[in-house]
């Protein structure tokens, strides 16, 4: 059900009073060709009613001959940004950049987010920015996960599907995903809620079941039955199953990388208003399935890169697949157990 301009006005001027944003300050919107109008038309009145000095900044899309889907990271190879420097300079004299085009996985967002400029992205449909809008409890709730991942030297993922996986960790950081921005030099999603780290590079191991009502992003499908990954030298070298593996395979081999096939970021989900089921309410083309990657208990794991943790690995190919009913352990330690989160901070 739509939500009325002034609700989604709200929403904002809270994210924006989360982000610590400053009568004053420079903030530029970023837009893109799927910008949503109600979105940008309620960012450009909450960031004036606050005091900011606003700037729109529109791109043309690209890769669009590349991709498979219109989902903005169906394709993470070029940005709007490459090679336009003047783009870049407008962002990095920006104190806060609302990213309402899906600017993920490049290098041009790293040099922006190092000199300070803050990023928060916003792409979901009004309704959903408005019913998860974030709150401080959210940080403290996911800030609490991501102490636990950066003490943890092992991440162990079981579960009665068939689930078995281990992930070494240490050598990546912990990233605490809350919704807003308020830390010099912060990139955050609204509306997200959950922490993520990567396995340390080429060493997790075991089997990994997407289970019959599991989700693929950015396919935004729900399984129907048993999709088995081999993770071997922290790469997925075997998908079997029946056409929901083919229709994976496929997709991937597109791409024609191998390193499409790592396994990318894994963490889990603390959302407690995001929802599994509202993926399938949805039109593909109107949602990232933000509800899909954040809904409580979940057990987020993804293929493709790390150089969003600070690895070396890029790919165009990105694959989320939120998992149920998985247990999530921390060094032999329980922060998730069937689906449900475990532990005094969850």
């Amino acid at each position: 059900m739509p939500v009325s301009d002034y609700q989604l006005i709200e929403a904002w001027k809270e994210v924006l009073t989360l982000s610590r944003l400053e009568p004053g300050q420079t903030v530029t919107i970023l837009t893109g060709a799927a910008t949503h109008p109600q979105t940008l038309a309620c960012a450009l009145i909450a960031t004036q009613t606050m005091g900011a000095v606003v700037n729109r900044l529109d791109l043309p899309p690209v890769n669009g001959e590349k991709a498979l889907s219109r989902d903005a990271l169906a394709y993470l190879g070029e940005t709007p940004l490459t090679g336009n420097r003047a783009a870049i300079a407008a962002l990095k004299a920006s104190d806060l950049v609302l990213d309402l085009m899906t600017l993920l996985f490049s290098p041009e967002q790293h040099e922006i987010l190092a000199s300070g400029t803050k990023i928060l992205l916003a792409v979901e449909p009004p309704e959903v920015l408005v019913r998860m809008t974030p709150t401080l409890a959210d940080r403290e709730r996911v800030l609490a996960a991501a102490r636990r991942i950066k003490g943890a030297r092992e991440m162990r993922v079981t579960s009665e599907a068939g689930t078995d996986l281990r992930c070494p960790l240490g050598e990546f950081p912990a990233i605490a995903e809350y919704g807003f921005v308020d830390e010099p030099g912060r990139w955050d999603h609204w509306p997200s809620g959950f922490a993520l780290t990567f396995p340390n590079e080429g060493q997790a191991s075991g089997r990994i079941v997407i289970d019959g009502g599991d989700i693929l992003l950015p396919q935004k499908s729900y399984c129907t039955g048993p999709v088995t990954l081999t993770v071997e030298a922290g790469y997925a070298t075997a998908i079997e199953g029946g056409i929901d593996a083919e229709l994976l395979r496929d997709y991937m081999a597109s791409f024609d990388d191998p390193e499409a096939f790592a396994i990318s970021h894994i963490g889990w989900g603390l959302q407690k208003r995001a929802y599994w089921s509202t993926l399938g309410l949805y039109d593909r083309e109107a949602t990232l399935g933000m509800d899909a990657r954040a809904f409580d208990g979940n057990f987020l794991f993804s293929l493709g890169p790390n150089n969003e943790g600070g690895g070396k690995r890029t790919t165009a190919c990105h694959i989320d697949v939120p998992l149920r009913r998985c247990t999530v352990a921390l060094d032999g330690v329980e922060v998730v157990r069937e689906g449900k989160t475990v532990g005094g901070e969850q």
